[in-house]
């Protein structure tokens, strides 16, 4: 935890990228804590497996945000003349801690959900890998390297998820190598089967560095204040993924290409636009609570949840404090929904009043 200085006018620029970050994390924590999992309006689901709902752009605008974050706090110090390797030890570092974080809560759900077995990978996992390589990446490399492995990535990793034959759930060449190296440590397995499958997995976190280092270069981009990069590359990407899905289709569990190519062009006019409502126009930065303690919001969620699910608190709070008085008048999606808006505006009031006081956590 840190007590935070006052921001710097240079930093004030780039208010937007706070609220986005903020904007997306609260996205998650409403998608992912509805109160009645058999009643959430479709557009706050994930695809069943191709395609890509509102809700799949979530995971990929936070990692978007995470290497545009890279590019503007790591690249100035380089330039200033900060020495590469020992940045690159600090994001390893850092890389490191928000992984240890993940496994950690991920212990804590074995707990309280009384779990068969224990998870491995997850979004915390991906969130640390990604910052960590694109961190070193951006240090250590050119951006012509950096866009070489950002289309080898692309070119590569579409033509191993091809090679594998079907693109099914479990008989896919990602599933099938996770559950190789992981075991009975991933997410889902196929009772009738045996095979394994995650959807952070370590297979398909190429896709998501793929991601990351598209935000990196676009962040490149927003600092230099070249707005018509990041539109003209947004375009470009959501047409090639467009085009991409024809042979791959757009896929959040394996992260295919096409899907990285898709998102990452909406996340480039997102931010586009983010960055002339909020640091030119002086718009509100909506959401930045929420961003300049995120990882914080997430994990601290997640512990939330889990305490209530333990104390078996969370099935009498939803049914007395939403369902059993909200389904006879709107039926069973309304409370779902309010349960996870008031889920969402708990913690937006504790990320507010700890913004107020200025004390944003550190991993």
């Amino acid at each position: 935890m840190s007590q935070a200085p006052a921001a710097p006018d240079r930093q004030a620029r780039y208010a937007s990228v706070d609220a986005l970050r903020g904007i997306t994390v609260a996205a998650m924590l409403l998608v992912n804590n509805p109160g009645d999992w058999g009643h959430v309006y479709a557009p706050l689901l994930h695809a069943h497996w191709h395609g890509c709902t509102p809700t799949d752009l979530i995971f990929p605008m936070f990692l978007f945000i995470v290497g545009v974050s890279i590019a503007l706090a790591l690249m100035p110090r380089l330039e200033r003349g900060d020495a590469a390797g020992a940045l690159a030890r600090t994001v390893l570092v850092r890389g490191a801690r928000i992984i240890g974080l993940g496994l950690l809560l991920h212990l804590c759900a074995l707990w309280a959900f009384d779990l068969p077995h224990y998870r491995v990978m997850g979004v915390l996992q991906r969130i640390g890998l990604c910052f960590a390589a694109a961190g070193v990446l951006a240090l250590c490399a050119r951006p012509r390297t950096q866009w070489f492995v950002l289309a080898a990535l692309l070119v590569g990793y579409g033509a191993l998820v091809a090679s594998g034959g079907s693109l099914e759930p479990f008989v896919n060449l990602a599933s099938r190598i996770d559950h190789a190296l992981l075991g009975v440590h991933v997410y889902q397995l196929d009772p009738a089967t045996g095979r394994g499958h995650d959807p952070e997995g370590l297979v398909s976190t190429l896709g998501a560095l793929a991601t990351t280092l598209l935000g990196v270069r676009a962040g490149d981009w927003l600092r230099r204040g070249d707005l018509r990069a990041l539109w003209l590359a947004g375009a470009i990407a959501m047409a090639l993924g467009l085009a991409w899905s024809w042979w791959q289709p757009f896929n959040k569990n394996l992260w295919t290409s096409s899907y990285v190519l898709w998102t990452g062009g909406i996340a480039c006019w997102v931010l586009a636009i983010a960055h002339w409502l909020v640091d030119r126009k002086r718009l509100p930065a909506l959401g930045r609570a929420f961003g300049v303690n995120a990882i914080a919001a997430y994990a601290g969620s997640a512990f939330m949840l889990y305490a209530l699910v333990a104390a078996g608190w969370l099935e009498p709070l939803y049914r007395v404090g939403f369902a059993d008085w909200m389904t006879p008048r709107w039926g069973p999606y309304v409370p779902s929904l309010a349960y996870a808006v008031s889920f969402v505006a708990v913690w937006w009031a504790v990320v507010r009043v700890l913004d107020a006081r200025r004390i944003h956590f550190k991993i």
